[in-house]
């Protein structure tokens, strides 16, 4: 069976008890959109459960509100016992509640803020330790049942997917950046990831239309609307970037000068937006290599939630590389900015300079445009 129809087969026809083997290829997807270079190598793709566990928990959060609970598959019982509609709902739960309690904030994208904080190592320094102790918890959970769509995903058991295996186990196959050689992984070939690559969109729509129909079918009192309005929410700009901003002004103090990308006006320290290349809305990341100083007007009036054209990405690459270059001149920004990188450029593991990361940003900037067929500026 080819890849495309393996995949529609599984959204449209598979048996499901539960949303799992609709989240499982929304993640295998996201992944793909994140990292599109892997591809190139002409390996099959190993992917950390860890990895798709988060990708899950952003998706789930919208469904563990304490108080509006969405039912996300059939309660069976067990021993007398009502089981759970998600093995880690109460886990999940916990955590969003423990999240609303330190940070007064309760919106269905908040998932996507927290993971996005977790990832980066600076980002996820304050959290409390309890909490991150619960997260990393509630992840294991999550990663766990990653398995059973994994092995029923397609007819019978392991028709799709291998068995998750770990890192060091695997002869031939790349891995995403940052996977340690001790994790359990799921191998996704070389020609199914090319297809996640090249339907990404496709993927996408048909995951939240099924996901929304499946959900008005086990919760009460929620409609495929409702659903789907959970499952498209993104966070904003909101979470604060004092931290790179003051950064950026003592380089700006020191008379490094940063250039919009864009405008290609000279910016100062009292007139300048940290802009989100690849938007939040579109990808919900705060890593270094995202946020470059761009002229406010032009960022919040013209650029918004767009990406640039090709054209525009091939003016702004002078700027960009200048502003990666001005952030390496700080100790702080240039660790920031190679961690970073490291994170999602496997190309990048190794102490990269300016250059390297500026063709890899406009690199991962084309694809992600091309791949969702995103409205640009």
């Amino acid at each position: 069976m080819h890849a495309p129809n393996i995949l529609s087969t599984i959204l449209k026809h598979d048996n499901k008890q539960t949303s799992y083997k609709i989240a499982l290829l929304r993640a295998i997807n996201d992944t793909v959109l994140a990292y599109p270079d892997l591809s190139g190598e002409g390996l099959d793709v190993a992917v950390p459960l860890r990895h798709l566990a988060e990708h899950w928990l952003a998706y789930y959060w919208a469904f563990a509100d304490a108080e509006k609970p969405v039912m996300q598959g059939v309660r069976t019982m067990r021993a007398s016992v009502l089981r759970n509609d998600m093995a880690f709902r109460p886990k999940l739960t916990r955590l969003r509640l423990e999240w609303e309690k330190q940070f007064g904030s309760s919106l269905s994208s908040d998932g996507y803020v927290l993971v996005g904080e977790m990832r980066v190592p600076r980002r996820r320094a304050p959290y409390p330790e309890a909490f991150a102790k619960l997260y990393g918890d509630t992840l294991k959970k999550i990663a766990t049942t990653l398995r059973q769509p994994v092995q029923y995903a397609g007819p019978g058991e392991w028709t799709v997917f291998a068995r998750p295996t770990r890192l060091s186990q695997l002869e031939k196959a790349t891995a995403i950046p940052v996977t340690a050689s001790r994790e359990s992984c799921l191998v996704v070939s070389n020609e199914l990831w090319r297809t996640f690559k090249d339907v990404s969109l496709w993927v996408e729509a048909l995951c939240i239309h099924e996901w929304s129909l499946f959900t008005e079918s086990v919760a009460e009192d929620v409609t495929r609307g409702d659903a789907y309005t959970l499952l498209t929410e993104r966070p904003d700009n909101r979470r604060p970037l004092s931290w790179e901003r003051n950064n950026i002004d003592i380089l700006m103090m020191e008379g490094h000068n940063f250039t919009c990308p864009w405008t290609h006006k000279r910016l100062t320290q009292s007139a300048y937006d940290l802009d989100h290349l690849i938007p939040v809305s579109v990808y919900p990341t705060n890593e270094l290599w995202n946020l470059v100083p761009a002229d406010p007007h032009f960022n919040m009036h013209v650029k918004r939630a767009r990406l640039p054209t090709k054209a525009k990405l091939a003016a702004a690459r002078p700027h960009l590389g200048s502003a990666y270059a001005h952030y390496g001149r700080s100790p702080k920004l240039q660790r920031a900015l190679q961690e970073d990188a490291a994170l999602r450029f496997k190309q990048l593991a190794n102490a990269p300079d300016a250059p390297q990361i500026t063709e890899a940003v406009i690199s991962l900037v084309s694809a992600v445009t091309s791949s969702r067929n995103l409205a640009t500026f």
